[in-house]
């Protein structure tokens, strides 16, 4: 089946094509590489996986909440258009929202591939372009990973969303072979791994847990990667250069603080998008969980060296810029080890099965001696 039979709302038949901008380079140094990101790199190379054998496909999924959503995060809570709705009404809602960020998670993972390409392309060091061809392998295995989510699992898909898609237009169409880095690396990846984290948390379905977690502890890396190369490059610009950058950062992070509104959901839908939006807006869950999005940027943007005045006055006024302190080293580790726990949990759960197979085996087998010796 094609995707566009599973597309809640018309989506564009022909493909997105964005003139690239920007030298492709090669160098010649081979034996020069900074350990930490050689390191990375490393990683990068043992921790694939395939998403085929990996992921539990099999485990079954309701299909009215198929995101294991509590029902009291729906953003319209308290506004009139969720008190007009029944209770199916409801239910339905907050399945198209969730469908609806899952599908930008999707949307996202084909940027972030095309972007760890150009990185490849057009980054000047050859240990960043190592870690970045580790970094398409990755992508390539989400947008699999989700599409096959979206298509098999869920049975719809949303377009994507016009803010992500105009971050996205801004990140691949820059000549500066940093930009990608900084648009993706820091900015989009740093939020999708964010919000994939608040909702691996509150998820209580075995699936989507399992998808969010392996998928974060591959995107801990990317992040990473984003910060050591720009680190490095940022610390040799001029005052004019940086500033560039940082009104980059802050005009992308209003964007992305916007992602998540969901207006085409509840145009969609057929409801009165100012109440929702201004629902949205309200809503104690979606506070916090736009606050808590920018805890893997803002720390991550103050590391780069993209520090002024203005981007912590932007943060400040965006209500998070005291995510500055959180540590991105422990943050890491601790997404890696949440996707080992689930390694061991499906690990257990197969051998469960195969214990259960092998004993229904045997009772079968004894069933057939005890019928024979009675029939003897």
């Amino acid at each position: 089946m094609s995707t566009f039979d599973l597309y809640a709302l018309p989506a564009e038949l022909q493909t997105w094509d964005l003139e690239a901008a920007g030298a492709a380079r090669f160098t010649w140094e081979y034996g020069d590489g900074r350990d930490r990101l050689l390191g990375l790199y490393s990683k990068g190379k043992q921790k694939q996986w395939d998403s085929a054998e990996r992921i539990e496909w099999d485990l079954e999924i309701d299909p009215d909440d198929p995101f294991g959503l509590p029902k009291e995060i729906h953003p319209l809570v308290g506004s009139r258009t969720y008190e007009g709705l029944s209770e199916a009404e409801r239910t339905a809602s907050g399945r198209a929202m969730g469908v609806w960020q899952f599908s930008q998670f999707l949307h996202g993972e084909q940027g972030a591939l095309i972007c760890s390409a150009r990185i490849v392309e057009g980054v000047p060091d050859l240990d960043s372009k190592y870690y970045a061809a580790t970094q398409v392998m990755d992508e390539a295995r989400h947008v699999e990973t989700y599409a096959r989510f979206l298509q098999e699992k869920v049975g719809e898909v949303y377009p994507i969303n016009p803010h992500l898609k105009a971050l996205l237009d801004d990140t691949l169409t820059d000549p500066r072979w940093d930009m990608p880095y900084l648009g993706m690396q820091v900015l989009i990846e740093g939020l999708a791994l964010a919000a994939f984290g608040v909702l691996r948390d509150i998820s209580t379905d075995a699936l989507t847990k399992q998808i969010l977690s392996y998928v974060m502890a591959d995107e801990a890396r990317h992040v990473a990667f984003g910060r050591i190369a720009l680190r490095d490059y940022y610390s040799q610009l001029s005052a004019a250069e940086l500033a560039e950058r940082e009104e980059f950062v802050i005009e992308g992070s209003f964007l992305m603080r916007s992602r998540f509104r969901g207006d085409e959901v509840w145009e969609g839908l057929g409801y009165d998008v100012v109440d929702c939006v201004a629902a949205v807006e309200n809503s104690p869950y979606m506070q916090a969980f736009r606050t808590l999005l920018f805890s893997r940027i803002v720390p991550c943007v103050k590391d780069i060296g993209l520090w002024s005045p203005k981007v912590q006055k932007a943060y400040a006024d965006l209500g998070v810029l005291d995510m500055a302190g959180l540590n991105l080293d422990d943050l890491m580790a601790d997404d890696e080890a949440k996707a080992d726990s689930f390694d061991q949990v499906r690990i257990e759960r197969a051998a469960k099965a195969r214990f259960d197979v092998e004993l229904q085996a045997r009772r079968a087998e004894v069933d057939a001696v005890v019928t024979a010796e009675a029939n003897a």
